[in-house]
This record gives structure tokens, C-alpha cells and sequence, in this order.
């Protein structure tokens, strides 16, 4: 009888190749084991899970939701396996991360710091760059990226929300307070470039299911979003950063939120690493640590994902 964990692999690994051959190949199987491997898996649930021509093979519609949900199973049962093997080792060495600079900066150096603390054999290098890094080819242990993420074979984490917000101080006293965003076309608005050295010039709001895109206006543009808080705060425009950026003027006075009335722009940020096992121990208490840090039930349902996405902020 074969193992249905086995067979829910071959099944996966088949559907991302797109061939029994080559996943055959990839797994150390023949083609037609691999084919076996399907079979008793479409057996089991009465259902065809592949559509297979002479020149290529497709998933059905339950094909498709059950390889999503094969996927999830496997990547926790991988981690289980991981968290056992680690259970023994002390962690430690160089952790290599990458971050967008203003999440890094502003959220995620506190957490780090934290980890330092309670793992004193580790050491965390963090490179703070909005610019797409590849993981593998720039020996990165994991990488912090903005979604919308696609699928591959890396695994995908999602963290939190990375909500942004548009505010400004003194300078309203000036310029009076835009009531919606197609008033900002009459207003300074502080701009940030991306890594590419593009300007962020449309800024897009949301309400009732409607949105607010304006092109905005920038006599001054950077590629920190901290240099743009501070020429907030000394009254040159309004900006819109996201809530990690910002959060310490906010509470200080020294900005206020502007056109509260519609929903700013937000992605999901994630953790992406690679699906070896077991996992090295220092890369297993970074995850053990982020799912402290945020508390939210999706951490804990990774999937593979690949590192498309836009520039980050």
C-alpha cells in the first residue's frame, strides 16, 4: 500500500512540474511510480485530480483546491519534523535577513534585538533594502518582502498587515485639511522613490468599495521613509508612509492623520525561506519568535510562494 503522505508529495511535485517524467526525475521515481503515487490518491477521493493529454496535463477544479490544501499539510508536517530535530541543538551562527528599510528599521530591529537577547550564541546580519534580493543567489537565511507573493518553492509566511497612513504637521495650519484625496492634487505631498529610483506618484484611497487614485505633486522625494517624516514634522507637506514609519510622531503630536475618512493602501508582509529540512536551529527560533511577535493564526499556515512583488516601502 503506498503512504499517503508519499503520494500526496508525488502529486504535488507533479502538478509544479507539469510532468510525471520530470517529477520523477526530481524525486528519484519512474514515471509510472509517480503515476501509481496519483492514481491511489484519485482513487481514494473518487475523483480526478489531473487532466493528462499527450501534450500536457492539467488540474481539474478539486484538483486544484486539493493540491492548495496538500501544500499547507505538508509544509506543517515539514516543520514539525524541523521543530523535532531542533529540539536538541542550541541555536547559533549568522543569521543573514533582508528588509524593507522602513519596516526593518522601524518594527523589526526591536524584534531582533529581543531574539539577540534571549540566544547569545546567535548573531543576526540585516541588510535594510527596498530593492528585490534574491534569497538563494545572495545567501540570504530568510527574507522579509511585501506581497502579493506567487507561488514556487519557497516558503511564504504571512507576518502582518503593512498598513500606511497619510498625515501631516504644521503644514495644515498653512494649507488647510484635504476632506477628500482628489484635494491633494492642491497640496505639497512628500514623494518616495523606490530602489529603481521611480517616484511613488499615484496615491491610491479606498471607501465603499471605490477607489480614490490621485497623482500627487513632490517638491521633495526620498527613499526613507523616516527623512520623509522628519520633513513632515518641519512642515514641507503631507505624506503617507506606512503605520510603523510614522507611529512615534503620531503619538508624539507631531504629525495627524489626514483623510481618515478613506482606507490608505496595505499589503502583507511576509517571511520567505527555503522548504529544506530540518531547518538550521537559528532560522527556527527567528520563526518561533516572529509568531510571538505577531500573534496572528495565518503565521502558523505557511505556503510556497516565490518573491515576485513590487518594490517594497
Amino acid at each position: 500500500m503506498l503512504d499517503r503522505l508519499t503520494s500526496m508529495r508525488v502529486f504535488v511535485k507533479a502538478a509544479d512540474l507539469g510532468s510525471f517524467t520530470t517529477a520523477g526525475v526530481t524525486l528519484g521515481l519512474t514515471s509510472q511510480m509517480v503515476g501509481k503515487h496519483v492514481a491511489a490518491l484519485e482513487a481514494k477521493l473518487g475523483t480526478p485530480l489531473l487532466q493528462r493529454t499527450t501534450r500536457r496535463q492539467s488540474l481539474t477544479e478539486m484538483g486544484k483546491h486539493f493540491y492548495e490544501r496538500c501544500r499547507v499539510i505538508l509544509a506543517e508536517v515539514d516543520e514539525a519534523y524541523a521543530l523535532a530535530e531542533n529540539s536538541g541543538r542550541k541555536p547559533g551562527g549568522r543569521l543573514r535577513l533582508s528588509a524593507p528599510v522602513g519596516f526593518g528599521a522601524c518594527r523589526l530591529a526591536p524584534i531582533l534585538n529581543d531574539l539577540l537577547d534571549l540566544h547569545l550564541a546567535l548573531e543576526v546580519e540585516l541588510d535594510l533594502t527596498d530593492r528585490y534580493v534574491d534569497l538563494v543567489d545572495e545567501g540570504y537565511d530568510a527574507v522579509f518582502r511585501l506581497g502579493p507573493i506567487s507561488e514556487t518553492t519557497l516558503v511564504a509566511r504571512e507576518l502582518v498587515q503593512h498598513d500606511q497612513v497619510a498625515c501631516a504637521s504644521p503644514y495644515l495650519a498653512r494649507r488647510g485639511v484635504p476632506d477628500t484625496p482628489l484635494e491633494l492634487v492642491d497640496h505639497d505631498c512628500l514623494g518616495f522613490v523606490n530602489w529603481s529610483g521611480l517616484p511613488y506618484a499615484e496615491w491610491r484611497f479606498g471607501r465603499n468599495r471605490k477607489m480614490y487614485p490621485v497623482q500627487v505633486r513632490s517638491r521633495f522625494r526620498v527613499n526613507d521613509g523616516r527623512v520623509l517624516v522628519m520633513a513632515a514634522v518641519a512642515g514641507h507637506g503631507i505624506i503617507l508612509q506606512p503605520e510603523e514609519v510614522v507611529a512615534d510622531a503620531l503619538d508624539q503630536g507631531s504629525l495627524v492623520r489626514v483623510l481618515d475618512d478613506f482606507v490608505a493602501p496595505s499589503r502583507t508582509l511576509y517571511l520567505l525561506h527555503t522548504s529544506r529540512l530540518p531547518q538550521p536551529a537559528k532560522l527556527q527560533v527567528l520563526i518561533d519568535h516572529l509568531k510571538q511577535a505577531f500573534p496572528d493564526p495565518r503565521l502558523r499556515r505557511p505556503h510556497e510562494a516565490e518573491p515576485r512583488s513590487q518594490s517594497c516601502r
